[in-house]
């Protein structure tokens, strides 16, 4: 699919992965409208952007709240194309702790925003791209490019809630993508590694410099623009479709 003048919403597209594919997209000529719960950080980035950069306050889990943000995409911008799926959360929690047992409320809030949001977006997003004429001569009509995690393989200590989320989002991606073919929409999952995001932030430099001696090359955490590279890419590349890829530098997550 070619980039220019195509409209794209980006979920979680106020901070961290979402907002480095907001900018990339924006400077490529797409028409992006930042989905984020945070409605004044999404307003700010909107605005410091400028012309072709919209937003709306948005609440994945929502279903309502998800269908007022494609409906002021289409009254803005027309149509829609593009799909990625950044909103999520990565709170730790071991089945059992200090503080015991893991807390059902907290597995439950995690599988809610990872899983359960990221599919609702999928189907609500997909419901208006098949209404667009096709865009090439294979016949599509738009792309959607998830955000699941290396955790999805190879989770750590204190992320059951986590892994299980993003592998649910590996996990649907092919049947998805097989659900959708007849419409002429790709879906596809980017599994990152360790980012530099607003997750990461929080991290000492004792304990980034140990995450990023685990990466085989380049030793180091991954840039967010590095992931927006590979949004960029799984749009313009018309036969990648129904596909989880690792963006990672070869990492394998030890147990702790």
């Amino acid at each position: 699919m070619n980039l220019l003048n195509k409209v794209a919403i980006v979920t979680g597209g106020a901070s961290g992965l979402g907002l480095a594919t907001v900018i990339n997209l924006h400077q490529k000529g797409v028409k992006v409208v930042l989905f984020d719960v945070n409605g004044d950080k999404a307003r700010e980035v909107s605005e410091v952007l400028g012309e072709g950069v919209s937003y709306s306050c948005v609440n994945v889990v929502d279903e309502d709240s998800v269908k007022v943000g494609i409906q002021q995409t289409i009254q803005q911008f027309g149509e829609l194309h593009i799909c990625v799926n950044c909103a999520g959360i990565a709170p730790p929690g071991k089945t059992i702790g200090k503080k015991g047992v893991h807390s059902l409320d907290h597995f439950k809030k995690v599988i809610d925003i990872n899983l359960i949001g990221t599919f609702n977006v999928i189907r609500l997003a997909a419901e208006q791209m098949i209404n667009n004429e096709p865009l090439t001569e294979d016949g599509e009509r738009g792309i959607i490019v998830n955000t699941a995690s290396v955790a999805a393989f190879d989770g750590q200590m204190g992320q059951a809630a986590y892994g299980a989320s993003k592998a649910g989002v590996a996990g649907m991606t092919l049947p998805i993508a097989r659900d959708l073919s007849q419409f002429g929409i790709r879906i596809n999952t980017i599994a990152p590694g360790l980012f530099h995001t607003p997750m990461a932030a929080g991290l000492s430099e004792k304990i980034v410099e140990k995450l990023s001696n685990m990466v085989e090359f380049p030793k180091r955490l991954g840039k967010p623009k590095e992931y927006a590279a590979l949004v960029q890419f799984l749009i313009e590349n018309n036969y990648i479709n129904g596909e989880v890829i690792r963006l990672d530098g070869g990492i394998r997550l030890a147990p702790r």
